[in-house]
């Protein structure tokens, strides 16, 4: 569906105005900002993109070309446009994007954080798929809010109206001094990965109105136990958490005593791929298990502890790293995603109490130390170097492992900035040997 018929409009627009509290009386003129009604807002275009390529929206339909030697050859995006409405339409894609772009900033504080950000939304296929909602809060800055489960509720239900506050889109703390809506050169963006179809109208901001659809809580999201809906994880990470499970129940069974586990994220999950030779070489004689979930956030491994992760086992030492992707995902504030962090370590404590605990400080991305993300992550780590107790939790830092003397991060340590080869893998067992051993024999 590429537009809205003429009842449906109206229907619509009753639903919101109600939702929202919003007037058109003359005289509250600016109550309203529009971003997108039957096109783009004047002085702004729109603009569709995959993971390697941007294309300017002009026609009436846009699929966005190819590189010449594409990282993803199978995935497809693109934007059919109508008279009220844009679909974006996207196949086996690790990244689609669909925004609105200003030629010059909009100020937007006047919206943020008491007002709401309306807008219609049509899921017509949403099986294989996820997506979020983005809203730029100034120069440099955007704030996301998922809506991978939501979105799936709504498949085949058409055209339904949204209201967020605006609160989902701001931040307070160490973030805050860039989150000022001054200059906002994306208003609004509407992304999605995987495979599917969806459209979406009306999108503006107003002064005032009650929201109808509800957010994560920045503030809690790290410690609040949830599992992880993304649209590439979401039919394998349940199924490998039982798998995990069943070979810890297993184990236990045979009476075959693990005496290292390690847990994390796709960082750690990397022990089972690239790393898996050094694996076998270095952990392979302590019966060593890997818990490391791609993907995963603080609070997916607080929900993996909650649900049995560790359930049969007893090992000597837990190797625990997490919340790269807090940071990645999302910018979290620092405190937060340590607090995440510490939320695990307790879990852990309770469930194996005769652990001990190998903190590593969260691993380097991107190429400069003076990068944003870089930046966020030591912050974590300078906050995790406090858990240690001398006692069963130990904290590690072997970052300058994988650094250059002026804090480069080289591709040939890690790929793409983030992930280890197998080099690296065997630099991190070497690196953490000694602390390893000392706690194994304590």
């Amino acid at each position: 569906m590429t537009h809205i018929n003429q009842f449906a409009r109206l229907v619509l627009a009753a639903s919101v105005l109600l939702a929202t509290g919003a007037c058109t009386t003359p005289g509250k003129q600016g109550d309203e900002l529009s971003i997108y009604t039957a096109g783009p807002r004047a002085g702004s275009h729109v603009v569709v993109a995959d993971f390697e390529v941007s294309q300017r929206v002009d026609g009436a339909s846009v699929l966005v070309p190819k590189p010449a030697v594409p990282k993803v050859a199978a995935s497809r995006v693109g934007v059919d446009v109508g008279n009220e409405a844009m679909t974006l339409h996207f196949k086996d894609a690790w990244y689609a994007n669909l925004r609105v772009e200003t030629d010059m900033p909009l100020d937007l504080r006047a919206y943020a954080p008491a007002g709401v950000l309306a807008f219609d939304l049509n899921v017509e296929d949403m099986a294989q798929g996820g997506v979020s909602f983005k809203v730029g809060c100034g120069k440099g800055c955007e704030r996301q809010v998922p809506f991978l489960v939501p979105a799936r509720a709504m498949a085949g239900k058409g055209w339904q109206p949204l209201v967020f506050s605006m609160r989902c889109f701001t931040r307070d703390g160490v973030m805050r001094d860039r989150d000022d809506f001054l200059a906002v050169s994306t208003p609004f963006a509407l992304e999605g990965s995987g495979t599917g179809r969806v459209g979406i109208a009306q999108v503006r901001f107003l002064k005032s109105g009650t929201p109808n659809t509800s957010c994560p809580d920045y503030k809690t999201q790290s410690v609040t136990p949830e599992m992880l809906n993304q649209s590439w994880s979401i039919n394998h990470w349940g199924p490998r958490h039982e798998a995990k499970k069943a070979e810890a129940r297993r184990r236990n069974a045979a009476g075959e005593k693990t005496r290292i586990v390690f847990i994390g994220d796709s960082i750690t999950e990397g022990w089972e791929k690239t790393g898996a030779p050094v694996w076998q070489r270095h952990y392979a004689r302590y019966n060593a298990l890997g818990l490391g979930f791609g993907g995963d956030h603080t609070e997916n491994v607080l929900w993996r502890l909650q649900h049995g992760a560790l359930d049969g086992l007893d090992p000597k030492v837990l190797v625990l790293m997490v919340g790269t992707n807090n940071t990645g995902d999302r910018l979290e504030n620092p405190v937060t995603t340590a607090a995440g962090v510490r939320r695990n370590i307790d879990e852990i404590q309770q469930r194996l109490p005769n652990a001990n605990i190998l903190l590593l400080a969260i691993f380097p991305r991107d190429e400069k130390p003076d990068s944003q993300l870089r930046r966020i992550n030591d912050q974590v780590n300078a906050i995790l170097s406090s858990f240690d107790d001398g006692k069963r939790i130990a904290f590690l830092n072997i970052n300058q492992t994988f650094l250059t003397a002026d804090g480069t991060l080289s591709r040939e340590v890690m790929p793409d900035l983030l992930h280890l080869n197998e080099q690296s893998y065997e630099a991190w067992a070497r690196a953490m040997k000694p602390a390893l051993q000392r706690l194994l024999s304590q």
